[in-house]
């Protein structure tokens, strides 16, 4: 495997230097700070992240504040109360997307939010207690007993609510490829994403950088090399 360090030199000339690759690595993120997060927010963020999916996410964003109000403000135990004619209707609803399937989705999250909440006493607090290590784990388990939560969608799902989240893009894959790591090109198998939680691993413990870091580092090395001001417009993805 190629020394990390010699990565990150390469981004930070396609990127115009050191200062420049810093200002687009964000925050660091601080996995505590989810047993915060309300049940309501979490399942907020999770509907943003599947109507956003395959969609023009900016569309999204902007029609949110309708999202807010025709889903009750998120809260599960609210929304589970709702009776079937409540979910229909949402599929004619103008304030929102109309998606049948992913307005469904939202019902069943919300199920899902309120099961894991029962036993860990929030939804914030079972992402804050799940090894940090293990992000294939825990996208395999959203994937699994989520709707609609799976691949890519979940991996944002955990950046957008602050967990430290590497994304497996085509970029990073092909940086990792590219550093010598033996992963197929999409790296949708298991033991090829095993492979990469092992190596964001050690770099994370040798470089001491959060993963959601080092995952921009290795995108931004190699492929389209976008202007900074162009990844800053779009730097949450």
């Amino acid at each position: 495997m190629a020394d990390f360090a010699r990565i990150k030199a390469r981004a930070a000339e396609r990127k115009g230097g050191e200062a420049v690759l810093k200002s687009l690595l964000g925050p660091a993120s601080d996995n505590a700070t989810l047993a915060k997060v309300s049940d309501d927010r979490v399942l907020s963020t999770m509907a943003e992240r599947v109507f956003a999916a395959g969609f023009v996410w900016r569309v999204i964003e902007q029609k949110w504040p309708g999202f807010e109000e025709a889903f009750l403000g998120f809260e599960p135990k609210r929304l589970l109360f709702q009776p079937d004619d409540f979910w229909h209707d949402l599929a004619s609803d103008k304030r929102i997307v109309r998606n049948p399937q992913k307005i469904r989705s939202v019902r069943d999250n919300a199920a899902f939010v309120e099961l894991v909440s029962k036993e860990h006493g929030s939804f914030g607090k079972f992402l804050a207690a799940w090894p940090a290590d293990d992000q294939v784990g825990l996208t395999a388990y959203l994937g699994k007993h989520g709707s609609r939560l799976g691949g890519n969608t979940g991996q944002y799902l955990l950046r957008w609510l602050g967990w430290d989240t590497f994304i497996m893009s085509q970029d990073m894959i092909l940086a990792l490829r590219d550093a010598g790591l033996d992963i197929g090109e999409a790296a949708t198998a298991k033991k090829d994403q095993a492979k990469v939680q092992a190596q964001i691993n050690e770099w994370a413990k040798a470089t001491k950088l959060p993963r959601a870091h080092i995952s921009r580092i290795l995108s931004m090395s190699i492929g389209v090399n976008r202007p900074a001001d162009e990844l800053r417009s779009y730097m949450d993805e």
